[in-house]
């Protein structure tokens, strides 16, 4: 099957100029998505999906080097949509001639050399999913072409057969068609896709599916530091609500929290990350004040856009209710965190500040030790582990079963290899006496394979923030952990470490079996990684 990409590409820019073709403000699009959601008590818009989660199955790359097209696995579902590809073709580029379609164009990032310009043709055939390309403006900065690039283009179909709903990436020349889902973060991935594999391929940066903060702490030498934290991990594990949390550090000590990304950064080799957007799309479900404060009053805000939350007769908002979906979800932005935002949506170089700490974020609910201090090569192992478990914005099939994404990002374009032993080398380029690396467990201890009946322990936001505080301040003690060979706390002020000992909960025997399971299960999820590089590789 030969597909020529040129040819399909040029045809969607000739497509920008069709008569059927109209180029609404953000305003008009505001008002006329208005007309088909509801306003809540906050003043706030709230809007209903009939697709509830990304398409992720029906996700598949078309690209002329193989190296790319094997990339991915190909499915039967995907398969099949490969086989129909070129028909699929003619028929979109057909229905632009014909549909109702707006246009507009916005850019990612506010950096001095990678700004894509982001050009979107989106078919309102269904009046009602012009919600889609307003939430998406909502995110982004204003288009700026006089920014260096490069450009993306999206063609986003909702009104699509639903049979043959696919989303088709072209990233060898920027292209992504997305047909038959309304759910907004095809269109937000989708871009964000298309710009990491530019950001890699044309810079040599990483994209990372990772937040963003500084943070500036009072250590135990009394003296204040700045760090900048990069938070990696999936939907629903964490990452943004840890990217958007304060940490419990004192304001009246001269400490604080200025908040910069929750979803993308590009990490380049001077430690800095140039960020992409000025909105955060947040998971709603359980959000309440006392363990998100930020998150939960941003969303309470006029401002705020939520989709798929219920909100009842009266306008009353309810994230603690799961009825609709557990992938609710929401757009809070950036200029609305005060006090807490940053200046800019990038992180300074590494020689500008005190240190730069990776986080990664997983979601377990055995054996895990709830906080891990890493060396480099397990750093990047534990970036092509990617653990977690499977949410209801992937996969709602397989929410709550184990999973592994490299980089918890399931976006990458190109061979994952490339990516770890390109994080490696970016890793080893930086100072290691200013870098530190970890892996943080935000799920529970104890409750899968209890064999002594206490109850398991969920692991509190609070935990979490108390041990990252002291990682900071330079307070924590650490001792070795004998089985994944890595570090874990013996003492952290202002926190308990008794709920995460595994006695506890499991005879020896049942935790060493545990344990062992794990270990076994990663080695031989990197034996599919054939080009690692073999400190990597030793590291699991």
């Amino acid at each position: 099957m030969e597909i020529n990409q040129r040819e399909i590409l040029e045809e969607v820019k000739r497509a920008f100029g069709y008569p059927n073709v109209r180029t609404p403000s953000v305003e008009e699009m505001k008002e006329e998505a208005a007309k088909h959601g509801v306003i809540t008590e906050d003043g706030s818009l709230a809007f209903y999906t009939s697709v509830r989660n990304r398409s992720a199955k029906l996700t598949y790359i078309y690209a002329d080097d193989p190296k790319l097209m094997n990339s991915i696995e190909w499915t039967p579902e995907r398969k099949k949509l490969l086989q129909q590809l070129p028909q699929t073709l003619r028929l979109v580029l057909d229905y632009l001639k014909k549909a109702p379609l707006i246009q507009h164009h916005r850019n990612m990032g506010q950096n001095p050399d990678f700004n894509p310009h982001m050009h979107l043709l989106f078919s309102v055939g269904r009046r009602d999913t012009i919600r889609v390309p307003y939430m998406w403006t909502q995110s982004l900065p204003d288009y700026n072409p006089e920014v260096p690039g490069p450009d993306l283009y999206m063609v986003y179909i909702p009104e699509w057969q639903e049979k043959d709903r696919q989303i088709i990436v072209f990233p060898e020349v920027n292209l992504t068609f997305v047909l038959g889902t309304d759910y907004y973060g095809e269109i937000k991935k989708g871009f964000l896709r298309m710009a990491m594999y530019r950001a890699k391929v044309d810079k040599g940066y990483l994209g990372l599916h990772a937040g963003a903060k500084l943070v500036r702490v009072k250590a135990k030498d009394g003296k204040l530091k700045t760090y900048s934290i990069l938070l990696f991990g999936l939907s629903g594990t964490g990452k943004t609500t840890h990217s958007v949390h304060p940490w419990g550090l004192k304001k009246e000590e001269g400490e604080r929290v200025w908040i910069v990304q929750d979803d993308f950064v590009a990490l380049r080799p001077d430690g800095s990350a140039y960020g992409t957007e000025i909105g955060f799309f947040i998971k709603t479900d359980g959000l309440e004040p006392e363990s998100q404060p930020l998150i939960y009053s941003s969303a309470r805000k006029p401002s705020a856009l939520l989709e798929n939350v219920l909100v009842d007769w009266k306008g009353r908002v309810y994230f603690q209710d799961l009825t609709l979906t557990g992938n609710g979800r929401g757009i809070i932005q950036w200029k609305d965190l005060g006090e807490w935002k940053s200046e800019t949506i990038n992180l300074p170089p590494l020689s500008e500040i005190d240190g730069l700490v990776f986080l990664f974020i997983t979601r377990r609910s055995d054996i895990l030790p709830m906080i891990q201090k890493l060396t480099p090569a397990q750093a990047a192992a534990t970036f092509m582990l990617g653990e977690s478990i499977e949410t209801s914005a992937g996969d709602p099939t397989r929410a709550g079963q184990s999973v592994r994404v490299v980089g918890t990002n399931p976006f990458i374009v190109g061979p994952e290899e490339e990516e770890g032993n390109l994080f490696y080398q970016l890793l080893l380029g930086l100072p290691q006496d200013k870098v530190q690396s970890y892996l943080m467990n935000t799920g529970t201890i104890g409750e899968r394979g209890n064999d002594k009946g206490t109850k398991p322990y969920k692991i509190k936001i609070r935990d979490n923030a108390a041990v990252i505080r002291g990682i900071l301040k330079g307070t924590v003690e650490w001792e070795k952990e004998p089985h994944f060979n890595t570090l874990i706390p013996s003492y952290v002020p202002d926190l308990d470490l008794s709920p995460f000992d595994l006695s506890h909960y499991y005879t020896e025997a049942t935790a060493e079996k545990l344990i062992q399971e794990l270990i076994s299960e990663r080695k031989e999820y990197m034996k599919k990684f054939s080009g690692l590089h073999p400190d990597i590789m030793g590291a699991v």
